[in-house]
């Protein structure tokens, strides 16, 4: 990794950490527990479509372990490293295929997040009772993703446009 691709790693970490503290201060969208935007996750598009896989890894664990600390729930860390790795997989996995379509490749991250939360939350539940809740989240991952996606996506066009200049 050159010393370009490490400072954008960092600013990008330290912009998704930002957005990451300051949702947890907003009230949920939706009075449902577990339904929350994800905005940091574009950043890790972002990261994903611009620097490269490894970096936007980077980005998203090093949000994931900060975040955590910052927020100071242990078990948060581990809904949220279940989740983030599994949508990190399936958008690293996607975004090739699927170009500028960002909000697509979204979508389908935001809802192998929440797969990743409900197999964290039933293992350490012991109990496939939260499975039921599964509608719930496929719901708001879509919609949640989509947004998100978008927001990514105009964003990356920018930045790309931008650099073109």
């Amino acid at each position: 990794m050159n010393v370009k691709k490490i400072t954008a790693t960092a600013l990008l970490l330290a912009v998704a950490l930002t957005i990451f503290v300051a949702e947890a201060q907003l009230p949920p969208p939706v009075p449902l527990p577990g339904v929350k935007l994800g905005l940091a996750n574009v950043v890790t598009l972002a990261a994903l479509s611009l620097l490269g896989r490894r970096e936007a890894l980077a980005t998203l664990l090093g949000r994931i372990i900060l975040g955590s600390i910052f927020a100071g729930q242990a078990v948060s860390f581990i809904y949220s490293l279940c989740g983030g790795l599994l949508c990190y997989i399936v958008m690293a996995a996607l975004v090739g295929p699927l170009g500028e379509r960002l909000w697509v490749v979204s979508v389908f991250g935001a809802v192998t997040h929440n797969l990743g939360q409900i197999a964290a939350a039933a293992a350490l539940a012991h109990s496939a009772a939260v499975i039921a809740y599964l509608p719930v989240l496929v719901m708001s991952g879509v919609l949640t993703g989509a947004f998100t996606g978008l927001c990514a996506q105009i964003i990356v066009k920018r930045l790309k446009r931008r650099k073109e200049q």
